[in-house]
């Protein structure tokens, strides 16, 4: 077991989405992972190394520090000799800076775009969209919708659908696909105006079951017959009537939506 420290002086999410990508290359390994978001002040870094410290004494070997430090004084800091440090402004900003000839402006607050108030409310807005048009509630704000993922229950709807409006601003609307839906090889009549924004989610039988099992375990809803005859009805619609859809089986979120981006050509809005 490798212990792994992320830590940022600001939210750390893209500190560990970076970590992460590294880390998968070596599925021989475990990880035990610790976060220590916003860690903005020598009191807090310092209260970050004892734990990574008294981590060292208890694994006989090296943590790994993963950082994203704005602050050079606090980045220095944390190269202590019982841990193996990684920091990404260090390791990329100073190629950059030589390749544009320019010196880079670390000031806090410009990392997440915060300070653009008007890419701010943008992202807001999308994600407020996609709440209020989550799991087919209503169907009245469809002509708002950038794209309007379709897809049985349990597909992977709602967080492709959150992902798609915190990290690119898409106003998404999702409708699941209920059982009356499934009798038909058509489209359900409130999503035939909207035909030209579909996009929908498939699942292989065995993982679908798998992710029911554990919300309602015992049930036809979750049982592999039903699982089986949902997929196979939804894929018939979709393919009837010419809605693209991909398979969500074993990809992550971050891969569905990338995929969703390039199928639909959808840009990102801030």
């Amino acid at each position: 077991m490798h212990s792994v420290f992320y830590i940022s002086d600001q939210t750390g999410i893209t500190t560990e989405k970076l970590g992460s990508a590294l880390l998968v290359k070596f599925p021989q390994l475990e990880f035990h992972k610790d976060s220590f978001p916003f860690a903005n002040t020598p009191t807090k870094i310092g209260k970050a190394l004892l734990r990574v410290r008294n981590r060292y004494l208890m694994d006989g070997h090296k943590p790994i520090i993963i950082s994203s430090m704005i602050n050079p004084e606090l980045r220095k800091m944390l190269k202590v000799d019982y841990a193996i440090h990684l920091d990404f402004f260090e390791a990329f900003i100073g190629t950059l800076e030589n390749a544009f000839g320019l010196t880079a402006e670390m000031a806090e607050g410009k990392v997440h775009s915060i300070g653009n108030e008007e890419k701010y409310n943008h992202r807001i807005d999308a994600i407020h969209y996609s709440l209020d048009n989550d799991d087919g509630v209503s169907c009245k704000n469809y002509d708002d919708a950038d794209i309007i993922i379709i897809g049985v229950s349990r597909v992977g709807k709602t967080p492709t659908s959150i992902y798609l409006a915190v990290n690119y601003g898409i106003k998404v609307a999702n409708y699941p696909l209920a059982e009356n839906d499934l009798l038909s090889s058509h489209l359900p009549k409130s999503l035939v105006p909207y035909h030209h924004k579909l996009f929908g989610l498939s699942i292989e039988p065995e993982r679908l079951q798998k992710l029911r099992t554990n919300r309602m375990p015992g049930t036809k809803y979750a049982s592999l017959e039903n699982c089986q005859m949902e997929i196979a009805a939804a894929e018939k619609i979709m393919n009837t009537c010419g809605v693209p859809f991909i398979n969500s089986n074993h990809k992550s979120i971050e891969e569905i939506s990338v995929a969703i981006m390039q199928l639909v050509k959808l840009t990102r809005q801030f």
